[in-house]
């Protein structure tokens, strides 16, 4: 359908080189956005390029780190002059370090929230002056469930996703009014090579523990693949989405409207 084309779109990926963000990128790009990503690493950067150009995906790759303010706005300017204004941002390198929160540095504390969070405001702040002066504009920030509940060892990430949340929602509150949407995106647990030691059998041919708890909150009972976010990361960086704003699209196969199954 027209309402979902991204034909003529720019699209900017954070962190775009591999699982989550590449399946959004493809995505977009499959529904005809010209696609542009960064990487911290030069490396990492060269790799994602070459996955890209094996599915016949065009792509602009950039060396930037999204925490430094000067790095992003040379990267927003070389996008804007290669391919043109940025019409879709998505928000989506992060990291998550998993440790007791006694146990956390402060500065791996900063280091998580200076990534999920700081790091997406100055990419909005970067992008959004460009969208206000076109009269349109996608912003998608990669939440998390996260972004509604705790768990052990993940008290920055936690914080950090919460506070993605309301960015979120700020963003579509103070400029809704330009035809700017921002909404989230908050997977479940997905299968990435990352989560792949999670999902691994036992000697015994048994389901990881932490796969079998996943599983077993989960109404879907499997977890979740890149592709699964696709469609709706295509949803929310189309038309089709245009009067969707400060929403949050959990994509979780609905653990977060699962209490559990009541112990036999």
């Amino acid at each position: 359908m027209v309402i979902f084309s991204l034909e003529g779109k720019v699209a900017l990926v954070t962190g775009a080189a591999y699982g989550i963000g590449f399946a959004i990128a493809r995505a977009l790009a499959e529904a005809g956005a010209r696609i542009a990503f960064n990487c911290r690493s030069a490396e990492h950067l060269e790799k994602a390029k070459a996955d890209y150009a094996a599915l016949g995906i065009p792509v602009r790759g950039y060396l930037c780190d999204v925490t430094k303010e000067d790095e992003v706005a040379r990267m927003v300017a070389d996008i804007k002059a290669e391919l043109g204004p940025v019409d879709i941002l998505v928000n989506n390198a992060g990291i998550i370090k998993r440790i007791p929160m006694t146990e956390m540095g402060v500065d791996e504390f900063r280091e998580v929230v200076d990534i999920d969070l700081t790091a997406p405001f100055i990419m909005a702040k970067a992008v959004i002056p460009d969208m206000i002066a076109k009269g349109r504009g996608k912003i998608i920030n990669v939440c998390s469930m996260m972004s509604e509940l705790g768990r052990e060892t993940v008290s920055a990430y936690a914080a950090a996703k919460g506070g993605l949340k309301m960015l979120t929602r700020n963003i579509a509150s103070e400029y809704g009014e330009y035809n700017i949407q921002c909404n989230g995106i908050g997977p479940g647990y997905i299968a990435t090579p990352q989560t792949a030691p999670l999902r691994e059998r036992q000697a015994d041919g048994s389901r990881h523990p932490f796969d079998a708890f996943i599983v077993s909150k989960t109404p879907a009972a499997r977890w979740g693949t890149p592709e699964d976010l696709m469609g709706p990361a295509v949803f929310l960086a189309s038309e089709a989405s245009d009067f969707v704003n400060g929403h949050i699209l959990y994509v979780d196969g609905g653990i977060l409207a699962y209490i559990g199954k009541q112990p036999k």
